[in-house]
């Protein structure tokens, strides 16, 4: 579920403030736990609240964010048709939301989040934004709480908050219709000038085995952020390679 982060999932220990920029990834320095990318378990690498709204909509909405995470051009890459039901998988405040409603006149927008006060945030995003074809979930740690037949999940800087991944995917992938596909999207590893430290991330590599491990493969990688890695999953990959649009 940023995120699937961005927007995060699953977060337990109190955070005393926002990081000073970037996307849901930042600030988990002070707080986290050491990272354990290979250990079995799959812990989060990063585990804190995102409780206080307000604060957290400064550094998701920075209109800065749009020139380094190019918000329409990763919308566009991921081949979204008209109809789908795409889930926002750590919406957070919803940046994304907008972008993914404009995509699916025909369709739906599933708005999923951990944190009551992001999805009272969004809520109200949602009435500003006139956005008709958006709901939004309070999910669990381990649950996201989603039951319809779902077209895309897109995790964006929130995979690496969520706990026992490959289970958690897999339970997920139950909801997939025939062409869904999960999107990750997180921060690679070096230094940046947005994004968590790298003890808080995990390299693609770690992202594409784990997610074998819950039955997916890699269909296709995109390359068209700075600070960013793309990885399409699904339980099988369309016979031309890429879901449409993505290169």
């Amino acid at each position: 579920m940023r995120q699937l982060i961005a927007c995060a999932l699953l977060v337990s220990v109190a955070c005393s403030a926002p990081p000073a920029a970037g996307g849901r990834g930042h600030g988990d320095a002070p707080t986290a736990p050491e990272p354990q990318p290979h250990a079995h378990a799959q812990r989060p690498t990063a585990d804190h609240r995102f409780d206080d709204a307000e604060a957290w909509s400064k550094v998701f909405d920075d209109p800065k964010r749009d020139a380094w995470q190019r918000p329409a051009a990763l919308v566009a890459a991921l081949g979204i048709e008209p109809d789908e039901v795409v889930v926002d998988l750590g919406t957070g405040t919803g940046y994304f939301l907008e972008s993914l409603s404009r995509a699916v006149p025909q369709g739906r927008v599933i708005a999923v989040d951990v944190e009551p006060n992001l999805l009272a945030f969004v809520e109200r995003r949602v009435a500003r934004q006139k956005l008709t074809n958006v709901v939004w979930r309070l999910a669990e740690k381990d649950d996201p709480k989603l039951v319809e037949r779902l077209d895309l999940v897109l995790v964006v800087d929130t995979y690496h908050h969520i706990g026992e991944r490959s289970s958690y995917f897999k339970r997920l992938a139950k909801q997939l219709s025939p062409r869904g596909r999960v999107a990750i999207v997180d921060f690679r590893m070096g230094h940046f000038p947005v994004g968590p430290d790298d003890s808080h991330k995990l390299a693609p590599e770690v992202v594409e085995r784990e997610m074998k491990l819950g039955g997916y493969a890699l269909c296709k990688s995109w390359d068209g952020l700075p600070y960013q890695y793309v990885l399409i999953f699904a339980a099988r990959c369309p016979a031309t390679g890429a879901p449409k649009g993505a290169s």
